[in-house]
């Protein structure tokens, strides 16, 4: 080869090679307790609004002198790039709505949101939400955080030297959070991006749906079968095919005349309803709902200025720009005529946006829009694009739904399902983990992928129990509730064109099965709605990894297939092979009849050193679990225990005003018998009102004892045979 040639072709490789360049840290800023945030040289809030944190932060302070922990940034083509360097051994977890392990060293997340209907349980699929966070625990216990305020079409990289975040768009903040313990970080990211707000008590119920429950006659039938059966449930969903063609904010005219005859009909049975509202609005000059959003000017437009069009159930639609105030504010104006037909809650659905007619030039489809439409923007947010907002979308449609429920009904808590969702939209809406299949390793994936929500600040979550795509068989349903009615939000499933998948579905047998479970989390509940009460005031999860027990046993780093409910209830689901366990008193519980003897129920045990409040078996919220309340108590090595119990009226704002009680219990062992007291009460509700009568039950060593009370007497359990 000539020089001509060598220098030829040397120029060519450098001309399409592309460079990374340095971007240098320009602030850097202690922004609460061991909360520390970067800000990279050339950073634009009108580049990347922040859609993520709750508040702007506030600088408290100078950085600690020994913060070791700094990410570097980077431009590559003008798209931007962080990177925190890692010492050696540390456990990485989060990232959100993920498949896979839920250890996430070496793995990789496509952030863009996408309606991935059957996804495959393995690494790396795109998912409906986008969580650009991960935290990592240290050999020691001691943890960590990092927060990529970023809403931009993007990648994360979680090596074990390394977690890379590969945005498609500008500059973004991070924010770094260095604590004891992996749940003082999880304390910390919801300083930074909110809790969820306390939910209504009947939402911790059992919650029944299909694809779809097509008629009224039909929602009747299921509500009438469930009582008949004394199987507990305390809400039906209806999907898209309640409404006229597709309609959002319609009713077919033949199958649902008379929702409000139907919902109050179902509230006379103890039950709620929940309906499903999708984004896109059917492109029809005779639907009041299309014409006052043109009138008011509230579509996503194509950059020549015209309506942007997309298919979905109804056909074509137009799209509102919840980016722009004026949008949001007329979609939260709908809500008020469709919830006075008795609605309790409402399903944000097919808000990735999913569009089914999308293509590249090469013929691929997206299954969204365009990347390059601009979004209108206003008030705190600017003018952007898809590719900037899109990860945002059911992010600031929930906004906008949760608004227009509260408008509705100001003195009721709103429950609010999403499909789509972004890092902080805890604040909003509870999520459920898209469109799974009826198979066991969908089953097994469940744990993990419910548990790294948590572990990223959304705990109220769950899957469709069963399955919702595929027909599900007896075997799979019965292993599956048998630890999904143990989860934060317990909602079974199914697809139209699959089997029945109600609880009596499968024969008697099965139907017993799911009795028992549904029972279980019905007692469970005054436990179940005090976890709630912890999250919504510090961001801990309900559900979270054994390895919270103890952050240092590198034992239990891995575990994927047992997790904690609370702190103090260990959850074993059947189909666990050799779990890790936490070391220390745990004693195997039962709290209905049959349930250590169904081979489908989930193993339950009780920490050493606590005490959990139960119920007594209830069809639905309606009915109070709470008296008697039994205290199910497990004694540590000392022969003490402590526990907590949350009472408010399970409805309504009281509890900001004081109407609540926060009862702490405690016991200790004196020569052989157990003393249980209520060693103190916050907040103005008079619990005596409530719960006239106390039972104890005593787990030690495999035994159990037995004694009653009251909250003024206490309670003395005789340790003997």
């Amino acid at each position: 080869m000539n020089l001509n040639r060598l220098t030829f072709f040397t120029a060519l490789l450098l001309s399409s090679t592309v460079f990374a360049k340095e971007v240098p840290v320009q602030k850097v800023a202690l922004v609460g307790d061991r909360i520390v945030e970067f800000i990279p040289a050339g950073f634009d809030k009108s580049k990347t609004p922040s859609l993520i944190l709750k508040a702007e932060p506030i600088s408290k302070g100078t950085v600690p002198r020994n913060w070791r922990l700094r990410p570097s940034f980077s431009l590559t083509d003008d798209k931007a790039e962080a990177v925190l360097n890692l010492p050696a051994g540390v456990s990485l977890y989060g990232g959100g709505e993920v498949t896979g392990p839920l250890l996430r060293n070496g793995k990789t997340i496509k952030l863009w949101n996408t309606d991935t209907g059957a996804y495959g349980v393995e690494e790396g699929k795109r998912l409906y939400q986008s969580h650009p966070w991960v935290m990592g625990v240290r050999q020691d216990g001691t943890a960590f955080g990092i927060i990529f305020d970023s809403s931009w079409k993007a990648e994360l990289q979680t090596e074990s030297n390394q977690i890379r975040y590969k945005s498609e768009g500008a500059l973004f903040r991070t924010y770094i959070i260095d604590r004891e313990s992996p749940q003082a970080v999880l304390k910390g990211l919801a300083e930074l991006t909110g809790t969820i707000e306390m939910p209504p008590l009947w939402s911790l119920g059992y919650h029944q749906c299909r694809f779809s429950y097509g008629s009224e006659q039909k929602v009747r039938e299921i509500a009438t079968t469930f009582r008949d059966k004394k199987i507990p449930c305390d809400v039906i969903w209806m999907d898209i095919d309640y409404m006229d063609g597709y309609r959002v904010f319609t009713f077919h005219p033949k199958n649902f005349p008379n929702p409000t005859a139907l919902n109050d009909e179902l509230h006379q049975k103890g039950f709620r309803a929940v309906y499903m509202i999708d984004p896109g609005v059917k492109q029809d000059k005779d639907y009041n709902i299309y014409k006052s959003g043109s009138a008011n000017n509230v579509w996503v437009r194509n950059n020549d200025g015209t309506d942007y069009i997309g298919k979905v159930w109804p056909g074509d639609c137009t799209f509102p720009d919840f980016t722009n105030p004026q949008a949001r504010n007329w979609w939260s104006g709908l809500y008020k005529d469709f919830l006075a037909t008795g609605i309790d809650g409402v399903w944000n659905d097919m808000n990735e946006p999913a569009i089914n007619d999308n293509h590249l030039p090469d013929g691929q489809r997206t299954g969204t829009m365009p990347t390059t439409i601009m979004h209108k923007g206003g008030g705190d947010l600017p003018a952007g694009p898809h590719l900037l907002y899109h990860n945002a979308y059911g992010r600031l449609m929930v906004e906008a739904s949760r608004k227009g429920i509260m408008d509705a009904n100001p003195n009721k808590r709103p429950f609010l399902l999403t499909r789509a969702n972004l890092l902080g939209g805890q604040r909003y809406a509870a999520t459920w983990t898209g469109d799974n299949m009826a198979s066991w390793d969908h089953l097994k994936l469940s744990v993990p992928m419910s548990i790294t929500l948590g572990l990223s600040g959304q705990p109220f979550n769950g899957p469709d129990i069963g399955g919702f795509l595929e027909n599900t068989s007896g075997e799979l349903w019965a292993n599956w509730l048998g630890f999904g009615a143990l989860m934060p939000f317990a909602r079974g499933h199914a697809c139209a064109g699959t089997n029945d998948k109600e609880p009596w579905a499968y024969g008697e047998a099965i139907e017993k099965t799911s009795r028992i479970a549904l029972e279980r989390r019905y007692r469970l509940l005054p436990y179940l709605y005090t976890q709630f009460y912890n999250a919504a005031k510090t961001g801990l999860p309900v559900m979270a990894p054994v390895f919270f027990a103890n952050p240092a046993d590198m034992r239990l780093r891995k575990e994927e297939q047992a997790f904690l409910l609370g702190e103090d209830l260990l959850v074993i689901p059947a189909f666990a092979k050799d779990p890790e366990l936490p070391s220390g008193i745990w004693e195997e519980l039962s709290i209905v009849e049959g349930d250590m003897s169904d081979k489908y129920q989930a193993k339950l045990k009780i920490k050493g050193g606590s005490i959990i409040p139960a119920g007594k078996i209830i069809q639905n919220t309606t009915e109070k679990s709470f008296d008697p309340l039994t205290l199910i108590v497990c004694p540590d090595k000392m022969g003490t225990a402590t526990g907590q119990l949350y009472l408010d009226a399970g409805e309504g704002w009281g509890f900001k005003k004081g109407d609540y009680s926060l009862l702490s219990f405690t016991a200790k062992k004196t020569g052989n018998s157990l003393n249980i007291k209520l060693a103190s009460k916050k907040g103005s509700r008079n619990p005596e009102t409530e719960i006239q009568k106390i039972n104890a039950e005593v787990l030690i060593n495999g035994k159990v004892y037995k004694g009653s009370g009251s909250l003024k007497s206490g309670i003395q359990v005789a340790l003997v045979n």
